[in-house]
């Protein structure tokens, strides 16, 4: 992984991956944006290299690979398909993510909901249903992102996602209560819903506690 700017060669903090993520993200949002603004526009590559500033690239034909690196980030999703096909064709000296007890929790939880939105179908319709199915789904493929790397020097990266899954879990929970109070739920529903949902959240505050405790046995506090 490439430094920041006048970054040494020290191993990057979870601020430092939160960084750079959110500058990923910013990039990808633009170029997101830039693509649909000049999507028609015969010269739409080079007003887009021009703008995103890629000029070593203003004058070149292909520059899938920029492309490529901004939108791995909007690709958790796919990571966590493919790295459970490719965990079932191959073994791993690794514990596989999916095995992990956190994870199995995570992706319970978007199987459940789910199953309701297919015995609630009018659910399907619901913004603050869309949000908790939304959420909690990005939730499992950031876990998966976080509980995927056995680089043991990359434990910042590990916290930055588990942080992101700690966002969206968070996101969730308000998707939740939002749907109780507008009575989209039934009390039962909701009983089991927050359980499952305070479940992920509480171990990943754990998990996130345990990874920074790792960092402070090996690097101290800075």
């Amino acid at each position: 992984m490439s430094d920041f700017e006048g970054e040494s060669d020290r191993a990057w903090d979870e601020y430092d991956w939160e960084r750079f993520l959110q500058q990923q993200d910013s990039k990808t949002e633009k170029y997101m944006e830039l693509l649909e603004k000049y999507l028609d526009d015969p010269r739409r590559d080079e007003i887009i290299a021009r703008e995103m500033g890629w000029t070593h690239l203003q004058n070149a034909e292909d520059w899938s690979a920029e492309v490529d690196e901004l939108m791995s980030e909007e690709d958790d999703v796919d990571l966590v398909e493919d790295e459970v096909v490719e965990a079932e064709t191959e073994e791993s000296p690794f514990e596989s993510f999916e095995n992990h007890a956190l994870y199995r929790a995570a992706f319970g939880l978007t199987i459940w909901i789910d199953e309701l939105f297919d015995r609630e179908a009018a659910l399907q319709n619901e913004p603050a249903a869309v949000k908790l199915a939304t959420q909690s789904a990005l939730a499992s493929a950031k876990l998966a992102a976080a509980l995927s790397d056995h680089d043991p020097d990359e434990i910042g990266m590990t916290i930055a996602y588990l942080k992101r899954a700690l966002k969206a879990m968070s996101t969730a929970l308000e998707a939740a209560a939002e749907l109780v109070m507008r009575k989209h739920v039934n009390a039962e529903q909701y009983s089991v819903l927050q359980q499952r949902l305070f479940q992920v959240r509480d171990g990943i505050i754990t998990l996130m506690g345990e990874y920074r405790g790792e960092w402070r046995r090996r690097y101290g506090s800075r």
